[in-house]
């Protein structure tokens, strides 16, 4: 008896086997990539700064987002050999500069030469404007601009957090929708790909999120 009952649970666990693995489909396990910074998609911003002799300079980071509501936050997130590592420490500021397509190849320009080494609006062509609010210049040329303060630094390793309040944002007329924000069909901004495959625009408006998530709330 206790050899049928053995036999039975065999067979039972089986067949609950085969059902499960049939009903995960072939090649749905995923490919472990390891602990890498890969997080797609990631913003392409020009950070603003002045250095020590005042001079404007701007490099491209992706390593940046909205961090806090309120007081309104974004953050960046630096390597101390970079040049606006140390323009944002001692001016305690710097400016988000959110480029359209058009500056895709200036951004890319700025995300490889080193401020140290040659002066980027002079090669580039753009404006440096001085803000009124905070420290540090702005992109005249870009479209949406962010003005902010650095009010609190975290060192994580190899970068260190620069979390800035926002203290005012700055976008040209032409780019801001009905609701008066900034319309990104309008402003038409990208994003950068992590792992090599370089610079892509956003693509087509999905949809409101109201919208999409009636759905599932119906």
């Amino acid at each position: 008896m206790k050899v049928k009952r053995i036999a039975s649970l065999v067979i039972l666990t089986v067949i609950t086997a085969s059902l499960v693995l049939a009903a995960v489909p072939a090649g749905a396990e995923k490919k472990s990539l390891g602990a890498r910074t890969i997080a797609p998609p990631s913003p392409v911003w020009l950070i603003c700064s002045y250095d020590s002799a005042g001079n404007p300079n701007m490099m491209t980071a992706s390593w940046v987002g909205v961090v806090c509501s309120k007081p309104p936050c974004v953050a960046v997130s630096l390597r101390e050999a970079t040049y606006t590592f140390g323009n944002i420490k001692e001016h305690e500021a710097y400016t988000v500069n959110i480029p359209s397509e058009k500056l895709a190849a200036v951004s890319a320009y700025a995300g490889i030469v080193s401020g140290r080494d040659t002066d980027k609006f002079a090669d580039t062509g753009l404006t440096a404007v001085k803000s009124d609010l905070v420290d540090a210049p702005y992109i005249e040329e870009c479209e949406l601009v962010i003005e902010c303060r650095l009010i609190k630094t975290v060192e994580l390793g190899l970068h260190t957090m620069f979390i800035g309040e926002i203290i005012d944002v700055k976008a040209d007329e032409e780019i801001l929708g009905e609701n008066g924000s900034p319309d990104p069909e309008m402003h038409q901004p990208f994003i950068w790909s992590v792992g090599g495959y370089g610079f892509y625009g956003l693509g087509e408006h999905i949809g409101r999120v109201g919208e999409l998530a009636k759905k599932y709330m119906e």
